[in-house]
């Protein structure tokens, strides 16, 4: 990026065309509706290709709680008893409110807002039943939409492989696939934790799959989706980039260490 006159212009280069383009040099976050809390990206655009795509993040969270969406698993961690349905309740709403972001930016509101909807009857304690009546003619809805499957097929693209050489698990790591392919794994996920809301067994301190994926790797399972992300954002057209960074949805909140208050205090 050159400087005239104090001010930060335009540089040119060859895009995939082979024409000569301006570059811009345009920030995204943190602070965007349907956006992950605290994420900056940092994008070289020429034309409305994303050239480049650099990773920033910004700390939201107190140190001293634990991440919302990861709690019940955090304390089986920490030795405490927890029950699955308590577990599969918090999946349920997290993967809820990803797809509701998802669909918020791939233009499909009213869809969002049923996800919503939902999300909150699912932290308020509804019945496995309840859920099971308000999800399966929403996420119907999704599986049929054609309309849908066109906006996000092929954006995005990660397959099993290259997730899991980078560490990524959770739904992105089945999902083996484009952005469609992440919101088919939601859907399913959402449906089968509704089922499991009431169940009153004990979560064993093996079953660490939190919504963004296993929690006993050698880092938390979103910095691993940061890390993929630049690659799968470069050469992605502009208007496919949230729907991609929505795809992934992740939790910056799972960076933030977490330190006893009690510790600190002393």
């Amino acid at each position: 990026m050159s400087i005239v006159a104090g001010l930060p212009m335009a540089d040119r280069a060859d895009d995939r065309d082979g024409l000569r383009l301006d570059r811009l040099h345009v920030p995204l976050g943190p602070a965007l509706l349907d956006w992950p809390a605290g994420l900056v990206l940092r994008l070289a655009l020429q034309g409305d290709v994303v050239q480049q795509a650099e990773v920033d993040q910004i700390s939201v969270r107190a140190p001293s709680r634990h991440p919302f969406w990861n709690d019940p698993w955090l304390r089986v961690i920490a030795g405490e008893r927890v029950e699955r349905g308590l577990a599969a309740r918090r999946l349920c709403a997290a993967h809820l409110d990803s797809v509701g972001r998802f669909l918020a930016v791939s233009g499909w509101d009213e869809a969002a807002k049923r996800a919503r909807s939902v999300r909150r009857r699912v932290l308020a304690g509804a019945s496995a039943e309840e859920l099971g009546a308000l999800l399966r003619p929403w996420a119907r809805q999704l599986r049929r939409s054609r309309t849908l499957r066109w906006l996000t097929r092929g954006l995005g693209e990660l397959s099993s492989e290259r997730a899991a050489a980078a560490g990524v698990t959770g739904p992105a790591l089945v999902a083996g696939g484009d952005a469609y392919c992440r919101l088919l794994v939601w859907l399913d996920e959402i449906e089968r934790a509704a089922t499991a809301c009431g169940d009153t067994r004990v979560l064993d301190a093996t079953e660490l799959n939190a919504p963004r994926g296993q929690l006993d790797g050698p880092v938390p399972p979103s910095q691993a989706l940061l890390d993929v992300l630049p690659g799968l954002l470069g050469g992605a057209e502009f208007a496919g980039a949230r729907i991609i960074v929505a795809s992934l949805d992740p939790d910056l909140d799972e960076l933030v260490p977490v330190v006893d208050s009690r510790v600190a205090h002393e």
